[in-house]
């Protein structure tokens, strides 16, 4: 069962309850320990204005819907694991990259420098690290005649 930890404004949605928490933490598994918890309607407030796709609102007009509507948009959250295989934000530099390294003939670091603007070492840092730990994506290399050649040679497994 999914559960919600809020710290601050912050709300993250977690597959499992944790076995501690941190001071200042509030686990929530329903709408009814949103009602019951100890949080004013301006801290709700906040919360729901700290939410993405939310209108920002002043207040809540009673405790009972402000957590019928946290709740609601609790259960529209990724869970952490669905954020990492997401993959780089459409139209980003790194989705850039990726689309690059994924041709066939992938790409050279110089080629990768044109198309986002970066520095070498962004580059191969990119290229490195974030391709693997980030997007879950292996790469191989090799050298060729115009310079060592990177592609996206599939998902990495864990």
């Amino acid at each position: 069962m999914t559960a919600y930890i809020i710290r601050g404004t912050l709300v993250t949605a977690v597959a499992s309850a944790p076995l501690t928490l941190s001071e200042g933490e509030i686990l929530i598994g329903s709408a009814q320990e949103i009602e019951a918890s100890a949080l004013s309607r301006v801290q709700l407030a906040a919360i729901w204005n700290g939410l993405p796709g939310t209108n920002p609102i002043s207040r809540f007009k009673d405790r009972k819907s402000a957590a019928r509507r946290l709740w609601s948009a609790f259960q529209e959250l990724p869970l952490p694991s669905e954020l990492a295989s997401a993959g780089p934000r459409p139209g980003s530099k790194q989705a850039k990259v990726v689309d690059l390294l994924k041709r066939p003939e992938g790409a050279t670091v110089a080629e990768v420098m044109n198309a986002t603007g970066w520095l070498p070492h962004s580059v191969r840092g990119m290229v490195s690290g974030a391709l693997k730990m980030k997007h879950s994506l292996m790469r191989m290399s090799a050298e060729e005649q115009r310079g060592r050649v990177y592609r996206i040679a599939g998902e990495a497994t864990a």
